[in-house]
């Protein structure tokens, strides 16, 4: 872990969505130098499935040696950011560093996103960092220190990155490139970053995503905030660089990083964006025999016999189906695939006692997930890890997300069965 040096005392850092997660794990390393800390967040109340809010991250950052601002604030509102910068420089005096953290995702493809999704995305991620920005601008201008930080990623262009989740990209992208351009437009005056995690970072966010068991292929937040922290350290000629978690604390002399990993030793699932992650570390992966997941089997099959790696699996999973399975999942799957021994055959876990065969389900499937065959028997023999697959382009899906991570949940229940 890297030490705290005093060097924030005394300073305010605006940070957008830090009631939780990185944004409050940034907060809690500047409030050890005894710094002060503007929670710009939307959370007031508790949320049913995320811990937190700006009050009780407020507590936690004053318990760890800082004072606290709470301002309620949804970036896509101008008038909640422009408010919540007023109550800190009249507060704090000034603001030395901005965080720009705020984030909305969806992981969809151009069909799957509906447009309430691609504003949200837009509004908070781009627009919400420009906004949030240009509030806080005239007032770093004023300031020793001087730093904007933006969480988002180097600008890959490579295509892998585009088109699975196009208008998530765009929006991400949008963040990188306010740092391309303010970088340059206020060099010498304000430094202007971004930072992104080599790897996979396990939040509240990251276990609605990737569902439970995730975290043992994360790393925790504190990896982020050290390398915000050694940024902040940094003079304003440091300025327009795309910063990697790993690199710049590498560059601190960190060399253990097993501090950081939730669970020392296991394989780290690779971040978006970043180029070394598709082909290298799928392989990497496959060849570790990744996490375990379910079986699926075959019923009768139509036009012609269909005997291979396929129909086995979901023969396989046929066996493992229980009445106990169905109660818990409650869901229908499609599987779309190309390849020998391929086709479409389903897997209905609403049907008592369960359902497998070769052909569309009697009733419309909640989730339609496609990949090759090959593909499809790694993943279920658990070779090759669905989040993986999805990342790199491998597996495509369709439909209700929540109930795709619970089939990886159950992969993974039945592979250790059999």
């Amino acid at each position: 872990m890297l030490p705290n040096t005093g060097r924030l005392t005394g300073c305010t850092i605006f940070i957008t969505g830090a009631s939780r997660g990185i944004g409050k794990a940034i907060a809690l390393k500047a409030a050890k130098d005894g710094a002060n800390v503007v929670i710009a967040a939307k959370t007031a109340q508790t949320h049913p499935k995320l811990p937190g809010t700006i009050y009780t991250a407020a507590e936690e950052i004053e318990a760890a040696g800082g004072k606290a601002l709470p301002c309620i604030v949804d970036v896509r509102d101008e008038q909640q950011i422009s408010t919540a910068v007023e109550k800190a420089v009249e507060k704090f005096g000034g603001i030395d560093i901005l965080v720009n953290n705020a984030s909305a995702i969806s992981l969809t493809n151009t069909m799957e996103t509906p447009t309430k999704k691609v504003d949200l995305m837009m509004n908070v991620n781009t627009r919400g960092t420009y906004l949030t920005s240009k509030a806080c601008i005239p007032f770093l201008k004023k300031s020793k220190i001087a730093h904007i930080l933006n969480l988002s990623p180097p600008l890959n262009l490579n295509p892998v990155w585009f088109k699975q989740h196009c208008a998530y990209t765009i929006a991400k992208y949008g963040m990188s490139m306010c740092v391309l351009g303010m970088a340059e437009e206020f060099k010498g005056e304000i430094a202007v970053n971004a930072l992104w995690p080599k790897t996979a970072i396990h939040t509240a966010a990251m276990d609605m995503l990737g569902g439970s068991g995730i975290e043992s292929q994360c790393r925790k937040v504190e990896i982020i905030a050290d390398a915000a922290y050694s940024i902040f350290k940094k003079p304003k000629s440091f300025t327009g660089n795309f910063v990697i978690d790993e690199t710049i604390l590498k560059e601190e002399g960190i060399k253990n990083f097993d501090v950081y990993a939730v669970k020392p030793g296991q394989p780290l699932l690779p971040d978006f964006f970043l180029d070394e992650y598709p082909d290298a570390v799928m392989k990497k992966r496959e060849s570790q025999g990744a996490v375990p997941e379910l079986k699926e089997e075959k019923s009768q099959p139509q036009a012609k016999p269909h005997s291979g790696p396929v129909e086995e699996t979901f023969r396989i999973v046929k066996d493992a189906l229980s009445d106990d399975v169905v109660k818990a999942t409650q869901a229908i799957y499609q599987f779309e695939l190309s390849g020998e021994d391929g086709g479409t055959w389903f897997l209905d876990l609403k049907s008592k006692g369960g359902k497998v065969g070769h052909g569309e389900p009697s009733d419309r499937a909640d989730v339609v997930m496609s990949m090759s065959t090959d593909d499809f028997v790694k993943m279920f023999s658990g070779k090759l890890k669905p989040t993986m697959a999805f990342m790199s382009g491998k597996l495509k899906i369709k439909g209700n997300m929540a109930l795709a991570i619970k089939l990886e949940k159950l992969m993974s229940q039945m592979h250790s069965r059999l």
